[in-house]
């Protein structure tokens, strides 16, 4: 029979857990995944250029923000803007003016175009957020790929705008 994990030992809490023990051993999987993902940090150049990587990325979609008329920015404020998990609203006239379930579904047809062409995945905002995208542009992420992206956002807002 399988030991039971008890968070009480003689009717005592155990407080050990709450200070770091290890309940589990890690799996050396998850471990070496962890190792190697330090040492390809490491060949980028480290943190820096981590950083310098997401940086570009919101570089290249706010290029294109700039001269997309649809869309902008979730966070007005450059400042309070993630190079990490960049949220965009959509701006255009006609969306503003459906309601939130329309707006919602407009969105979700978006997102289901890119899906099927294979080009984006799981980009709709939060769901707490307003109707909008979601684009991960962390250092994993390839600028090259986000500046490839940007073109068939444009081509799925044509679509579901019917424009």
């Amino acid at each position: 029979m399988p030991k039971i994990f008890r968070m009480k030992e003689d009717g005592k809490l155990l407080a050990d857990l709450f200070e770091g023990s290890t309940i589990n051993t890690p799996s050396m999987l998850c471990v070496e995944d962890a190792l190697d993902g330090l040492a390809w940090a490491e060949r980028c150049g480290g943190v820096d250029a981590l950083v310098a990587r997401s940086e570009g990325n919101l570089a290249a979609i706010a290029a294109w923000v700039e001269r997309t008329p649809w869309v902008d920015f979730l966070a007005r404020v450059p400042a309070t803007r993630s190079c990490t998990s960049i949220c965009l609203q959509v701006v255009d006239p006609w969306f503003q003016g459906q309601d939130e379930s329309a707006r919602a579904k407009v969105i979700k047809n978006l997102v289901a175009l890119l899906e099927k062409e294979g080009v984006a995945l799981d980009v709709a905002s939060y769901r707490d957020a307003p109707p909008g995208l979601r684009i991960w542009g962390g250092a994993t992420v390839e600028r090259s790929d986000i500046e490839a992206l940007l073109p068939w956002l444009d081509w799925a807002w044509v679509e579901v705008r019917g424009a």
